[in-house]
């Protein structure tokens, strides 16, 4: 076999990606209108390996064929956990990118002279192995996202689920006690059902998530203030009168109502769990020219640097702090 396959390759991987990159464009629904470097990716990465693959001057010892077979299953991977990440891409438009760069090396290599049957083979053999690593790869990154989306939801679904259920049991309280103004109560279990409601709604379209759909996000103008006072009208239902609002006034910003109250709610909840019992937990907002920050503070042991990094992994709670002494907060 010569090297000089190995060599035309390497010497035209550009013009390869470049004519991949316009088929790609006109033949993948999902390329259209992804940036170059995007589109490419880790397939450069690919080429250079075909290179070695191709070439007679290396010496195919044990440990560098496992080292080779590592890396070029690295890549695979690589590729299909980015295609993975792109809501309009699915297993066959992965697929078919692969195909459409085999054909065009082919058509690059043997427009001086055809390829060898060795030559072809190591070729058509790289690519079914990428191809499979990159499925492989895509497949499990999506069982990930979806499982990570329903999770999410699930663990969202029980800040609402408290507040209807503290409701419930102030009603029967009030009603037992002979009280019948219980209108404010009923408004807030019906906010909290219709926030579950949507929430049920987004986990049945979980299914379409990676179907070639995504969530999509109702962007408005809304003012933060005004939401984190919403907010913390709520919880302080479910966990009495412990959160302070503190601003000077009206913030307008343009965001994602629902997901931005799930953030504050979240952290707000945890403040709860993991500060001293009873004590004030303060809502800051502050704005500049540049940037707008909410911090959240509360009283409480400071946390380990151990506990910290596991503070926003999702579905991982730290261990609960004995002592309550020092301060502990969070701010985005």
């Amino acid at each position: 076999m010569s090297s000089s396959v190995s060599d035309r390759l390497q010497q035209q991987s550009e013009r390869i990606m470049g004519l991949w990159e316009e088929r790609a464009r006109q033949e993948v629904d999902a390329a259209m209108h992804q940036d170059s470097l995007l589109l490419r990716d880790s397939l450069p990465l690919y080429l250079r390996q075909l290179v070695n693959e191709l070439s007679t001057n290396i010496e195919r010892t044990p440990t560098r064929t496992r080292a080779d077979e590592k890396e070029s299953t690295r890549t695979g991977k690589k590729r299909g956990r980015e295609r993975a990440g792109y809501v309009d891409y699915s297993m066959p438009q992965l697929i078919f990118e692969y195909h459409i760069l085999r054909q065009v090396v082919f058509q690059v290599l043997e427009e001086e002279v055809p390829l060898k049957m060795q030559e072809r083979d190591i070729i058509i053999d790289s690519f079914e192995q990428a191809v499979n690593d990159a499925a492989t790869q895509f497949s499990q990154t999506l069982r990930e996202i979806q499982t990570l989306f329903t999770e999410t939801l699930t663990h969202d679904l029980r800040n609402p689920i408290t507040i209807v259920k503290t409701g419930m049991y102030l009603i029967l309280g009030r009603l037992g006690q002979g009280e019948t103004n219980v209108d404010n109560v009923a408004a807030r279990i019906i906010r909290a059902a219709n926030r579950m409601d949507v929430m049920i709604q987004n986990l049945l379209d979980a299914g379409q998530l990676r179907a070639g759909q995504s969530l999509k996000l109702e962007c408005a103008v809304c003012d933060l203030e005004q939401l984190v006072q919403d907010v913390v009208a709520d919880l302080s239902f479910a966990y009495k009168n412990r959160f302070v609002v503190v601003s000077e006034g009206p913030i307008m910003i343009y965001c994602s109502r629902k997901e931005i109250q799930r953030v504050i709610e979240n952290i707000a909840t945890n403040a709860v769990k993991y500060g001293a019992p009873g004590s004030p937990i303060t809502l800051t907002l502050q704005q500049t020219a540049t940037q707008i920050s909410l911090t959240i503070h509360n009283e409480g042991s400071r946390s380990p640097q151990t506990h910290r990094r596991s503070c926003f992994n999702n579905f991982v709670a730290p261990p609960l702090l004995e002592s309550k002494q020092a301060g502990a907060w969070a701010s985005f």
